[in-house]
């Protein structure tokens, strides 16, 4: 049986630069119980995403803006306490887009029923989840990744840029990961298998990529923007793809700075695209099928960042990603 009351985040007012505590409305509700055609369930793993940034702003994206009052858009792990809907049973656990809270109802469409004997269940919500569908397509469709070739990866300690780092190692290809810190760059040279790490806390990025990428980089793939988008500009290789998936310097911004160096993209015959993981969407299965055989045979490894709390805690926990606190994917684990 659902509990009496179900705890939510609700968006109170849309933030202007960092999001803080009195941007979210903390709400009690009885729990729902499902109807004819729905399940109900518990939320055991939150996802916690950059991309959440970007929705709570009112401007055009990709998806529709997270509504004022409305509960907070999140990837979750949930587990079916009750349920009227033919292909869900109780005890199954499924991912989908359920927001921040407790319990949830749903009629089970973008629901995924997942396998915990085949992966933790916060693995599917990073390796097997989002970030590693946008790693996989940034990479092997838009940055048309070719084996020997060499790839840059800003963000390189998050959950988006340890799998595409790993992916391209995976393809044969040379990989220099930019993070911040001495810690985050040794994990990436190190468990990692990344052929050289730059800290971009300590070192001048644009001249550390001469030297880690002396021919150019075929393939950079940038989850982060800004100064270090530019410097990855200036050390491109003759047709060079730049994959742009995400500006985590800028999220918070706000004036937004773009590349000064785009000049470079004429000279090298390059291009620059971005994405949205949501495109590929049909090919999802595809994808986890290589990234699973990649796991099983030691290739990849998954790394989740998981912090146990409440939902109460995910204000806080949302902002570890932008200040830099978390290694791989970050999970919120309700106990």
């Amino acid at each position: 049986m659902l509990s009496a009351e179900n705890r939510q985040i609700r968006l109170a007012r849309r933030p202007v630069g960092e999001v803080g505590p009195e941007d979210w409305e903390h709400v009690t509700e009885p729990a729902a119980a499902p109807g004819e055609g729905r399940f109900a369930g518990r939320t055991r793993f939150l996802s916690l995403d950059p991309a959440m940034r970007g929705w709570l702003d009112d401007r055009p994206s990709y998806l529709p803006p997270v509504g004022l009052g409305e509960v907070m858009r999140a990837g979750s792990v949930v587990e079916i306490t009750e349920s009227n809907h033919p292909d869900f049973g109780i005890g199954d656990l499924v991912v989908g887009l359920f927001g921040v809270q407790e319990h949830v109802v749903s009629d089970g469409k973008g629901a995924l029923r997942i396998d915990p004997a085949v992966a933790p269940p916060e693995t599917y919500l990073g390796a097997l989840g989002m970030p590693g569908m946008t790693a996989y397509f940034g990479l092997l469709d838009v940055g048309a990744l070719k084996e020997g070739e060499t790839v840059v990866v800003s963000g390189a300690a998050g959950a988006v840029g340890t799998m595409a780092g790993q992916i391209a190692k995976a393809k044969g290809c040379r990989v220099v990961g930019i993070a911040g810190g001495a810690e985050k760059c040794a994990l990436l040279t190190g468990e990692l298998g990344f052929d050289a790490a730059i800290d971009y806390r300590a070192e001048n990025v644009r001249k550390a990529l001469r030297t880690q990428a002396p021919d150019g980089i075929d393939v950079y793939f940038d989850n982060v923007g800004g100064e270090i988008l530019d410097a990855a500009l200036a050390s491109l290789a003759m047709h060079a793809r730049v994959v742009l998936c995400g500006a985590i310097s800028q999220y918070n911004a706000t004036a937004v700075q773009g590349p000064a160096n785009y000049l470079s993209l004429l000279v090298r015959r390059a291009r620059m695209e971005g994405f949205v993981v949501f495109d590929y969407a049909p090919r999802f299965k595809e994808a986890a099928r290589e990234i699973g055989g990649w796991i099983a045979d030691g290739r990849i490894k998954t790394l989740e960042h998981v912090v146990r709390g409440t939902v109460d805690d995910f204000p806080r926990t949302l902002q570890m990603l932008f200040r830099g606190e978390n290694t791989g994917k970050l999970v919120l684990e309700l106990v």
